[in-house]
């Protein structure tokens, strides 16, 4: 949020659609929208309520020109000090906030040492530009190196039906720690949400193109596993999404799930995961599904 070839307009009303339906956690990051789009939104839609809604924000990672490349621009990640200030601070100023109630690393950088952003971060918490910190996309190790040098709060993984890597390592270390782990994909951009058709081909200007779960046998074996659940999802009477979140939410050591909505209808539809209840029946029926499928292969790029 938000997103290639949606409005201002429809991005504003989509979260406050989200709030009205009872979204009380907004995910956001620096690098949402190449000039701050998401941030901006977020504003315009929380107006006056901003003690109303957490909001999460992302630094460390930013888009960068790219004039021999194609497209012409790319995502850059950067976590030295002064890099991940100056991306809170302008942060803050799109949203119209004085701090950031969570604030993740977005990613680790390769190039710079986990301890210098974990310090960087430490500082934003101590001078109250954050209520508390999170990191996101990284190893156990990493969060250890990190929490050693700033008090962590939350990890921000992809976790989903299918792509269950966290729970080897990650996982285990954020619940022997008290860290609150947010499970972002869990719709797999759309996929487990039941409205993608067999054969269909995502343009370039769709994101999902370069993703291998959106092609060939595995696209096709995720859409057989799908189908699976339309049954639960019936006899529950709710959107085969809100059973898929549901069933996310309910994940040993799984504190909140993030999903992402393109328009006012799809946010109040996602929302109403708050209100199914999945009982034994469903759940037996879920696990057979996804032994099945069986899990997908290799770790999908963020």
């Amino acid at each position: 949020m938000t997103r290639e070839g949606v409005s201002r307009e429809v991005a504003v009303a989509t979260v406050r659609a989200a709030i009205d339906a009872g979204v009380t956690h907004l995910d956001t990051a620096y690098c949402y929208g190449e000039h701050g789009e998401s941030e901006q939104a977020i504003r315009e839609a929380v107006g006056g309520g901003r003690d109303a809604v957490v909001i999460a924000g992302k630094c460390g990672i930013h888009w960068k020109p790219d004039p021999a490349g194609s497209p012409p621009r790319r995502q850059v990640t950067d976590g030295r000090p002064e890099r991940l200030r100056a991306e809170v601070e302008e942060s803050l100023r799109r949203l119209g906030t004085d701090r950031l109630d969570l604030l993740y690393l977005h990613a680790p950088d390769p190039a710079v040492p986990i301890e210098d952003s974990a310090g960087e971060l430490r500082r934003l918490l101590d001078a109250g530009k954050a209520r508390a910190i999170g990191l996101s996309n990284a190893s156990a190790k990493n969060l250890a190196r990190f929490a050693a040098e700033c008090p962590l709060a939350a990890c921000q993984m992809q976790f989903n039906m299918l792509q269950r890597e966290i729970e080897a390592e990650v996982l285990p270390w954020c619940v022997a720690h008290g860290v609150a782990v947010v499970a972002y994909w869990p719709l797999m951009k759309g996929l487990l949400a039941g409205r993608m058709r067999r054969g269909q081909v995502f343009p370039m200007s769709d994101s999902r193109h370069k993703y291998p779960i959106f092609k060939g046998v595995e696209f096709e074996r995720t859409l057989d596993f799908v189908d699976a659940l339309r049954p639960v999802a019936e006899r529950l009477g709710h959107p085969l999404a809100n059973v898929v979140l549901a069933w996310t939410a309910e994940q040993p050591g799984i504190t909140s799930v993030l999903f992402g909505a393109t328009s006012p209808d799809q946010a109040s539809d996602n929302a109403g995961a708050l209100r199914c209840d999945l009982d034994a029946a469903a759940r037996d029926a879920i696990q057979a599904a996804i032994q099945a499928r069986g899990p997908v292969a290799g770790r999908q790029p963020a």
